[in-house]
Parts: C-alpha cells; structure tokens; sequence
C-alpha cells in the first residue's frame, strides 16, 4: 500500500513539472518570481530592443543615429496604419527559442514568461502611456484546432492582468492562410488579402479608445497592419499600436 502511495505521488511530481516545470526553462537554476519559468541570469542574457530603433516598426539600428525622425529601410514606401510597434527583445537565439516552445511545443506554462516581457517593454516605453484596449491578433479557428490555443490571446490575458487593462477578443480570422515565417514581404501581403474580419457588433466600438494590438513576433508588419486598418476603420478607435514579445 506504501508502495503504490509512493507510486502515486511521484507520478503526481512528474505530471507538476511538465506543467510548471521547477526551475528557469533555459538553464535549470533557480528562476525569478517574477517570470516564473524564466532566472534573472538567461533573462538578462535577452537582447533588449533598446534605442536607436525605428520610431514605426521597432527595427534596431546598430550604432548611433543622428537624426530627429528615425526611420529604417523597412518602413520606406510603407503606408502602416498602426501608429508605431514597440518589441521587448530582438528574436535571436533564446528569445525565438522561447518562443517557438511556446508555440508549437504547446508549453503554455511560458505565457506568464513571456508576458511579463511584454509588461516590460509596456513600461519601457513613453508612447504607451495611457489607457489602451489589449487586442490579439487572431488565429483561424482550424489553426487554433491545431495548436490549441492562441498565443496572442494568451500573452493579452497576462499582460492585462499586470497592467489592469481591458481585453477585447474581437478580430477573426477568415481564410486559413500559409504559415507567414516562410514568406516573402509580397507573398505575405498576398496571403492576408480579406483574411481578417471584425464583426458588425464591434462597428464603431473603439471610437476614441487606443488600441493596443498584441502578437508573440513582429516581422514585416504585414499582419499587424492588416488588422489595424480594420480596427481603425471599422472599429473607429483612434489610434492602434502594436506590441510584441519579439521583432524579427
């Protein structure tokens, strides 16, 4: 009987550190209270997307920048309806590695991780000041089947909840769409043709609110603007900004 007790409670242990694994995700120590999965030495590790970057898309510059306006060569020609996009770190190495366990490894256990990065980033930034409305980006429902979960929706939860914001979960997703990492800027632009919707019930529901639009990965800004040109035109909110864990 002592022995199936026993039996019983290290298979409980197992199952507990699957789910809320003991120690830092990356290295095993002893992880920080405030990111849970995450210790202060792998966290400091992270490159942080810190100035000079592009005051549109978030790209770092290497090197100083003398200039008023910065922009980079990605935003050249673009006409982005978000206001501008700020990134906590850039998505080398362990950032993309988190990331991408997260996300196609199912480990949601890194939401509080990861979205504690993204409160980072929130109070890093003068420009987010305020009040906002968190938004996420959508998922299609089959790919959300897939996965599980939205990841988007998972970092908005966590991130409202340290900051006191309201989440609206309002963005569909209509066409099930290829996977936009292996895409070019255009074939990306091409891939996202009428592939977002906000419903009838959220016309005009933003009008005079800030709206914040929240994403693991920010590449090229084809998936954020897409979605912003809805919220700005349908949605009538008066400005959308975009944040995520990581600029790509």
């Amino acid at each position: 009987m002592i022995a199936v007790i026993e039996a019983t409670k290290a298979a409980c242990q197992v199952v507990r550190d699957l789910i809320y694994p003991p120690g830092c995700e990356l290295c095993g120590d002893e992880p920080d209270a405030s990111y849970w999965h995450l210790c202060g030495a792998c966290l400091a590790s992270f490159p942080k997307v810190e100035p000079p970057f592009c005051e549109r898309c978030g790209e770092v510059f290497e090197g100083a920048v003398e200039a008023a306006t910065i922009r980079c060569g990605n935003c050249a020609g673009r006409n982005y309806r978000f206001a501008f996009a700020r990134a906590a770190y850039r998505a080398d190495g362990d950032v993309r590695e988190l990331i991408h366990r997260f996300k196609y490894g199912r480990r949601q256990y890194l939401r509080r991780a990861l979205g504690g990065m993204l409160a980072d980033a929130f109070a890093a930034d003068d420009r987010l000041a305020g009040d906002w409305t968190l938004v996420p980006v959508p998922l299609h429902h089959r790919r959300q089947r897939e996965r599980e979960f939205n990841q988007a929706r998972e970092l908005c939860l966590v991130l409202a909840a340290q900051r006191a914001m309201p989440v609206a979960d309002c963005l569909r997703r209509t066409r099930y769409t290829s996977q936009q990492a292996r895409l070019t800027r255009q074939q990306r632009r091409d891939n996202l043709k009428r592939a977002f919707a906000l419903p009838p019930r959220f016309k005009g529901c933003f009008a005079g609110k800030s709206v914040l639009l929240v994403d693991d990965v920010f590449t090229t800004g084809t998936t954020a603007d897409a979605c912003a040109r809805l919220l700005l035109r349908i949605g009538k909110a008066e400005r959308v900004a975009v944040l995520t864990v990581a600029r790509g």
